[in-house]
């Protein structure tokens, strides 16, 4: 079986959110990420979660994910109760859409896993009060938190069998655990799985989001990477991710349907 293709919207970030969903939709995919910074700015300027609902329906396009929440981690005290009210302002949008899952991104810089443990236990027990599951990211940049092997010890520690990672071939490689554990992962844990490439330039230690390429324009085993997905049973979402400037400054749906073909050639192949 395919992988079903999904739309990070980060991927055409400078549209707004009804042209990223039209996007989507007519270049082909099945599904959509989006972030709460463009719900959010969408709601201010009198626009309803309603009118995002009857978008995505129009174009026939289902809710991947959205994203993402922050602060669940390394705060304390008035800091971490105000970012658990922003992380549940965000969990009701994401309800409110459909949306089953919403991305946690982790601190980028030292950590205490234990308290990591704790606090992701604490953010599934939110979710499920509005019925959508706080997803944990590792991001290849973080001075810990930066490959599979560390997601799993907070997913397999936490206690809740609801616990899920999202993965991200330009992580594994930016992080350098590379992809092989992915064969330590149940098909039931991974929520989502990102998909792009990264470039031989500049070196891996000093890549970072802008640097990211489209699937098979770098060189990421990314064949790989999909064999390690299936071999577990994963065959849902691939979620063209990006942040190029170079694709932003280019039309949005030339650029969605370039992404699209290539994930398909690769992923397929």
């Amino acid at each position: 079986m395919p992988f079903t293709y999904c739309l990070n919207a980060s991927t055409i970030k400078t549209q707004p959110i009804l042209e990223q969903i039209r996007v989507a939709g007519k270049a082909g995919y099945a599904a959509i990420e989006l972030w709460h910074d463009d719900i959010d700015e969408y709601l201010r300027t009198g626009g309803q979660i309603a009118d995002l609902r009857k978008a995505l329906a129009d174009h026939g396009l289902q809710i991947g994910t959205t994203i993402f929440l922050k602060g669940w981690w390394d705060t304390v005290g008035t800091v971490y109760q105000r970012a658990m009210d922003e992380i549940k302002h965000r969990l009701e949008q994401a309800a409110a859409l459909g949306s089953p899952f919403t991305i946690a991104g982790p601190p980028l810089g030292l950590v205490d896993l234990r308290v990591g443990v704790q606090r992701y236990r604490r953010l599934l027990e939110v979710g499920e009060e509005f019925g959508v599951k706080p997803v944990f990211e590792y991001l290849g940049f973080a001075a810990e938190v930066n490959s599979i092997d560390v997601a799993l010890q907070v997913i397999n520690q936490c206690g809740r069998p609801d616990a899920t990672v999202v993965l991200d071939p330009f992580h594994c490689f930016r992080g350098g655990g590379g992809c092989e554990a992915i064969a330590k992962l149940r098909e039931e844990q991974i929520a989502i799985s990102h998909f792009n490439d990264a470039p031989s330039f500049p070196p891996r230690p000093l890549q970072l989001d802008p640097d990211r390429v489209m699937p098979g324009d770098g060189i990421i085993g990314l064949g790989r990477y999909c064999e390690l997905l299936r071999e577990i049973g994963y065959e849902r979402y691939l979620s063209l991710e990006l942040f190029n400037r170079s694709c932003w400054a280019r039309d949005p749906l030339d650029v969605a349907r370039e992404g699209l073909e290539k994930m398909q050639a690769v992923a397929e192949a």
